[in-house]
């Protein structure tokens, strides 16, 4: 029988993302028939595997997960991981759905709006990969006016020291004189509060109100709605066109890579020609 990895398996099986299993495992909350699992290990899906005190697969009982993804306003002052480290309530508790669901990527504690809960690993992994550039809009207010200096520096880029990054090109446009729109295709580590402090500014609010074509609407802070049957089609259209475009630049960045595109760069731009090798040029 097939291995796969652990953390895919538990993903697959709907109990939470890739990147959340992994810090349960390394927190000692999955067991394999009864031993603490360990990073990077195997399983068939055969094995009684127990995550945070429930079975899972097997376990229990073989049962099928129906699929849930839900749009929620996420309040400010509440965390979207369930560690023990964070003594803050937490999106899981705070909603209290009927079937187990975990945060699609986070959103900090001091920050609110639109956040995605689902049960299917696969569908959070597409959406949290920051190579698919994925579109995340938020609006957010500063501690002073800005200028249009700042929003050029904002779409352009910053360089962010702390993390040795500089920051893709995005949309930004003024909403008021403090604050302003803005649309990122990756998802660094608090990037807008980052970026706007390597400016000189400090984020007084963040508010997260569309991750692709899914908005936050006038959804009441704290609480949840189903995603319709309209956003679902358009988001698994989203999803692959945009894999599809993610393909196409890894391609482009290998033949970049190739003996034949740097000869096709020295021909074009420099002029060079191989031994024995005539070149005729239209004259003008």
């Amino acid at each position: 029988m097939e291995e796969i990895l652990l953390n895919k398996y538990l993903s697959e099986q709907g109990v939470c993302s890739r990147r959340e299993a992994d810090r349960l495992i390394e927190a000692g909350k999955v067991t394999i028939d009864g031993r603490k699992a360990e990073m990077g290990e195997k399983v068939t899906g055969q094995e009684t595997i127990i995550c945070d005190g429930k079975p899972v697969g097997k376990a229990a009982g073989g049962k099928k997960v129906k699929p849930v993804l839900l749009v929620v306003n996420k309040p400010r002052g509440i965390v979207c991981t369930t560690s023990d480290k964070d003594r803050a309530p937490n999106v899981v508790d705070l909603i209290k759905y009927p079937a187990r669901v975990y945060p699609v990527g986070r959103l900090d504690k001091d920050s609110e709006g639109l956040l995605l809960m689902t049960n299917q690993g696969e569908l959070a992994n597409e959406i949290m990969h920051a190579g698919n550039f994925h579109e995340k809009e938020y609006l957010v207010t500063v501690d002073q006016p800005f200028n249009a200096a700042f929003l050029k520096k904002m779409r352009e880029g910053v360089e962010l020291k702390e993390l040795d990054v500089t920051t893709r090109p995005c949309k930004v446009e003024a909403a008021g004189a403090k604050t302003f729109r803005i649309i990122l295709t990756q998802g660094l580590n608090r990037q807008i509060r980052r970026m706007c402090a390597e400016l000189g500014y400090r984020v007084v609010t963040l508010k997260r109100v569309r991750i692709m074509n899914i908005h936050l609407g006038k959804l009441n802070t704290g609480d949840f709605r189903r995603v319709t049957p309209q956003e679902l089609e358009e988001l698994d259209n989203k999803m692959t066109e945009e894999t599809e475009r993610t393909k196409e630049i890894d391609d482009m960045k290998e033949y970049m890579e190739t003996d034949e595109y740097a000869e096709e760069v020295a021909r074009d731009k420099l002029g060079l020609v191989k031994d024995n090798e005539i070149v005729f040029k239209e004259q003008e």
